[in-house]
């Protein structure tokens, strides 16, 4: 993947904006349950139902991680009390950490190492869940 540097401000990231990026997701309450179920599952606490072929634990953890992070981001775009924007800014900050440690899985055209404002990584979100589920891996 050939990434072009972005400078380190929120406006230079072309993310879709919350309406678009989010506009296939499940409503809040069917993400919520979906993504609860992913860290169960994740943690141990629940077993994956086989039903297909084995998944790959890193591919896995990065759905977790992205779809908690986008269930967060537009919590807080219903509800932006500094409690909820700063639980979509913290999971936002664990999606990003987990993209640089593994750079196969970004999917969009920004990569997370020129993210560095705390408002842009919101914006890395949209972009990262707007390109998941444009390549139809919403069934992870």
């Amino acid at each position: 993947m050939n990434v072009t540097p972005t400078p380190n401000s929120g406006e230079s990231i072309s993310a879709p904006p919350p309406h678009e990026a989010y506009a296939n997701a499940p409503d809040l309450r069917r993400e919520m349950h979906h993504v609860l179920a992913l860290g169960a599952e994740r943690d141990g606490r629940q077993t994956r139902p086989v039903t297909g072929p084995p998944v790959d634990a890193t591919a896995a953890e990065r759905t977790w991680r992205l779809r908690r992070a986008a269930l967060m981001d537009r919590m807080a775009l219903d509800d932006p009390r500094p409690g909820p924007v700063a639980a979509a800014a913290e999971t936002a900050e664990r999606l990003v950490l987990h993209d640089r440690r593994h750079p196969d899985l970004v999917a969009g055209p920004h990569h997370p190492d020129t993210i560095t404002l705390a408002p842009s990584r919101r914006l890395y979100v949209r972009q990262e869940y707007a390109a998941w589920t444009a390549a139809e891996r919403t069934g992870i």
